[in-house]
């Protein structure tokens, strides 16, 4: 194409504000896989002009299609959907739809805030109480120590574990070999209770050629394109230290952010077990592999997302554990979050178990049924069938006041009120905030916390059925529930996970 050509497309393309155009930040473009270097190249010349970046996202999908990650520097302009759609090879265009870690808590409003908000003043105001947080992020990643021994002393908070009479689960394995993905906000990959069970990528161990330490010599050792991804990798910040990044209770209160989700699910999951130290997950012998995508403001995206998901993927991981999504996809599009939908499909092709929270509710988090409201959760509520849909229950059987349901879309209810777990530099807790002298105590109450339940236990049924397909492993979790009145019509079993049955 002559460069006269090329500026003609170029004009094409690049649009002011109208009905077709999308932030150019937004824009995810699925291109054939035969085409997809000519698209590169095409695009990168064409869009460089304004300031963009365009790059690949994954090129592994089940179809031959590749997707692109464009991403637009210059705030002025937008591109046209209808262009991008017109050039040879290209597939879809779509927004980079934002996704969130789901709300596992409820700050006081109104009448209540103001009151805190009084008593805190009172005591010299946010600003003299505590600091913004000045954690470190990225702390280095400790080697495996010797675990201990003994009980778990912390192990009877577990109001879920003990309901699910789990103890009878470990006769056999105990997630031994199976390694479980947490896509997250991270983990506190230095707690006590987690990192003897932290997964170490074999690729990115011992010592190599020139007698270096594999996991820190700056190297791709296992050519997988992340380098010293010992126990998994931060898509936020593009590193090898995948540490969740947590804020102070009050600045949590005040400012949001993220008041350390990723620990508390990936101790649910797998916690060590017998060690002698706080507690125990449903695996207790499993493996946590860390990906975290979403920053500590609790914010991600699709594409993140996707780039999590397709490092589980190459990486051989059998149980995904996912406690984000977002509410709905926008109705006026009628493409939707088709790059999502892609990945979790190949990861069904590639026979991993999607585990997805349900959903917390509303804006006001009331719960809805996910198969009927305009607005469903996602990627819960998507058909693929590698998705196991989890609803949360409290330790009376009782649904939670904000936990989606569906009896087609929800497949099962798992523990998520008042869910007690590790925490952030070797804590263990059922509160995100605990401040009596103000009278706040608010517990970790989500689907986010039942995920990691099912997640748990589809690891411990795996390591003692290793020849087991994930059709099997979701089959034996789902006709093993135990009935609940709670569940019936909200949910395809009708019931609540029961480990005790399930390894029965």
């Amino acid at each position: 194409m002559t460069f006269l050509g090329k500026m003609l497309m170029f004009s094409a393309i690049v649009s002011t504000a109208t009905s077709t155009a999308v932030a150019a930040q937004d824009l995810l473009i699925k291109v054939q896989g035969t085409k997809s270097k000519g698209v590169m190249t095409q695009l990168t010349r064409l869009a460089g002009d304004v300031g963009t970046k365009v790059a690949p996202l994954t090129s592994r999908l089940h179809d031959g299609g590749q997707w692109i990650s464009l991403k637009t520097t210059s705030k002025s302009s937008a591109l046209s959907v209808r262009a991008l759609q017109a050039l040879p090879g290209v597939m879809v265009v779509q927004k980079n739809y934002p996704i969130r870690q789901l709300k596992d808590y409820r700050l006081p409003n109104g009448p209540t805030r103001d009151a805190l908000l009084q008593k805190v003043n009172a005591a010299g105001g946010p600003g003299n109480i505590f600091a913004p947080s000045a954690k470190v992020d990225n702390p280095e990643i400790p080697k495996t120590t010797a675990p201990g021994f003994g009980a778990d002393s912390l192990f009877d908070n577990q109001w879920g574990m003990v309901d699910n009479n789990v103890v009878s689960g470990w006769k056999g394995a105990k997630g031994e070999g199976v390694v479980v993905a947490v896509l997250d906000s991270g983990v506190d990959y230095t707690h006590e209770d987690l990192v003897d069970n932290m997964w170490r990528n074999p690729g990115e161990t011992g010592v190599d050629s020139q007698g270096r330490d594999m996991a820190t010599n700056g190297v791709d050792d296992d050519e997988n394109g992340y380098v010293d991804d010992v126990v998994g990798w931060d898509f936020v910040t593009d590193d090898n230290k995948p540490f969740d990044l947590s804020v102070e209770p009050l600045e949590l209160l005040f400012g949001g952010g993220n008041p350390g989700h990723g620990t508390h699910c990936a101790g649910n999951v797998a916690a060590r077990g017998d060690n002698g130290k706080g507690i125990a997950g449903v695996a207790p012998s499993a493996q946590i592999m860390a990906l975290r995508f979403l920053s500590e403001k609790g914010q991600g995206s699709t594409e993140g997302a996707v780039k999590a998901i397709a490092y589980a993927i190459k990486m051989g991981v059998k149980v995904s554990s996912n406690s984000w999504g977002s509410s709905g996809e926008d109705p006026a599009d009628t493409v939707g979050n088709q790059a999502l939908r892609d990945i979790i499909e190949e990861a069904r092709l590639a026979g991993q178990l999607f585990v997805a929270a349900a959903g917390n509710g509303d804006a006001q988090g009331k719960g809805y049924d996910n198969d009927t409201n305009s607005a469903p959760a996602y990627p819960a509520s998507y058909p693929h069938e590698n998705i196991i849909s989890v609803a949360a229950i409290d330790k009376t059987d009782a649904l939670g006041t904000f936990s989606n349901w569906g009896l087609t879309s929800v497949d099962v209810g798992a523990p998520g009120v008042a869910v007690f777990s590790t925490t952030v530099e070797n804590g263990y807790s059922d509160k995100v905030i605990d401040l009596p002298e103000f009278g706040l105590s608010i517990t970790w109450d989500g689907t986010s916390m039942a995920a990691p339940h099912v997640s748990g236990a589809a690891a411990l049924y795996w390591a003692d059925h290793p020849k087991a397909t994930m059709m099997e492993v979701k089959a034996a979790i789902m006709n093993s529930t135990k009935p609940i009145a709670a569940m019936n019509g909200k949910s395809v079993t009708g019931g609540k996970l029961s480990v005790e049955n399930l390894m029965r």
